[in-house]
């Protein structure tokens, strides 16, 4: 970790530095791209040493490169900012959200069972309802905010390997006791993953509540402006060596490109900015749908009347994230009218992007989930998600206001 002679730097100012290398030959200050396939060798020994693990010389970029492995310094650095055993932990980058959540699920749980929670972005929950079985991994969703039936449903299945839940649920928005999950797991000899996309390490850090893999699509709000996609993990390096995550990654091909990774990295450095600026835009938004007449209901951690408010109020710093999901009178229809209505507001899937997105989620993102689970999760058909960009707060109530009144 980079710090003054005083005191180590905030999460703020690690954020800016988080990743970066000042060991360049030519002296550049940013981190370059080593946009190349492959690495050449002095002579055969350094190659053949290479391939027995023997030095530190790069191979082959689907195996490693140094510009990923930069982002993957930075994105383990953010997730264990105020560590003491920082070292021990090791973040594992990937082309895809999906790729690094399923390259978890698969190197850690073939012929186990995975308890996950109810409410999961439409691809995870397509992926343990569908094509998990396939590989001998069996799932079960529960309301995972609900301790006792995560201890039942432990019981029911001894050969649990692996709880799976996301920090802020999407899209409902549910926040769970993730430092009480990990409690319990421990119990049952089970690992708890938790994708932290919504929350990002500037509001949680599930490890710091002992979860034991921390997944992200740093598509959304890490690379933040829409024109990359990645995915990420972050978990302790004994973990990796067990699992052989690596492996996995390498033969089934996963590893983020190095374009993509340095476009990332870069994202990364104005994540406190944004992320204080998603927030904060995120309540005022939050507060002015809760109060509009056309409004039947407004999920977001922020607000009182959100099922787990103190909760979130008690494990998110600095704000509760950028994301909203809420339910018009008049359902679906009223929906409809508003997301074609809105004219600042881009209609896409996606979120954590500098500009605001509307979306509905039962026909878009969650279109591929089980239909049983998606209704049983909450996710109705009149639900509307919206992910609150950096624009000013007045401005983005304006557009909804106009499209709502229209």
């Amino acid at each position: 970790m980079i710090k003054t002679k005083e005191k180590k730097l905030t999460f703020n100012s690690i954020v800016v530095h988080a990743g970066s290398k000042r060991n360049d030959q030519f002296g550049s200050h940013i981190s370059p791209i080593y946009q190349t396939s492959t690495f050449f060798f002095k002579d055969v020994d350094e190659g053949s040493e290479a391939f027995q693990g023997g030095n530190d010389a790069h191979i082959y970029s689907r195996l490693g490169n140094p510009t990923v492995e930069n982002l993957e310094d930075a994105i383990c650095e953010l997730e264990t900012f105020g560590f003491e055993n920082k070292e021990e932990f090791k973040g594992v980058v990937f082309g895809s959200g999906m790729a690094a959540i399923t390259t978890a699920i698969i190197s850690n749980c073939l012929g186990k069972h995975v308890i996950a929670q109810d409410a999961l972005y439409g691809c995870t929950s397509q992926f343990l309802k569908e094509e998990a079985p396939e590989m001998g991994i069996s799932t079960s969703f529960i309301d995972m905010s609900d301790l006792f039936l995560l201890e039942m449903e432990l019981h029911k299945h001894p050969n649990t390997r692996l709880i799976y839940l996301e920090s802020i649920a999407n899209p409902t928005m549910t926040v769970s006791d993730i430092e009480s999950i990990s409690k319990l797991a421990k119990k049952f000899d089970a690992l708890v993953m938790v994708d932290n996309t919504f929350a990002t390490p500037y509001h949680l850090q599930p490890l710091k509540l002992g979860a034991d893999i921390v997944a992200h699509s740093t598509t959304k709000y890490l690379g933040g402006h829409g024109s990359v996609v990645g995915g990420a993990l972050v978990l302790g390096k004994e973990l990796i060596d067990e699992s052989h995550i690596s492996t996995y990654r390498k033969n089934l091909g996963g590893i983020s490109a190095p374009m993509d990774a340095w476009l990332l990295q870069n994202g990364l450095k104005t994540l406190s900015l944004r992320m204080q600026k998603h927030a904060s835009n995120g309540m005022e938004v939050a507060s002015y749908l809760e109060s509009h007449p056309k409004v039947e209901k407004v999920w977001y951690p922020g607000l009182e009347s959100h099922p787990n408010y103190n909760l979130a109020k008690s494990i998110l710093r600095s704000g509760f994230g950028g994301v909203i999901s809420f339910e018009l009178k008049g359902g679906l229809e009223s929906g409809k009218k508003l997301m074609n209505g809105v004219e600042l507001c881009t209609l896409a899937v996606s979120l954590g992007t500098v500009d605001t997105l509307i979306q509905h989620p039962a026909s878009m993102t969650h279109s591929v989930m089980d239909e049983v689970l998606r209704a049983k999760a909450g996710i109705t058909d009149g639900l509307v998600r919206l992910s609150v960009g950096i624009e000013d707060a007045e401005d983005i109530i304006q557009d909804l206001d106009q499209a709502l009144n229209a």
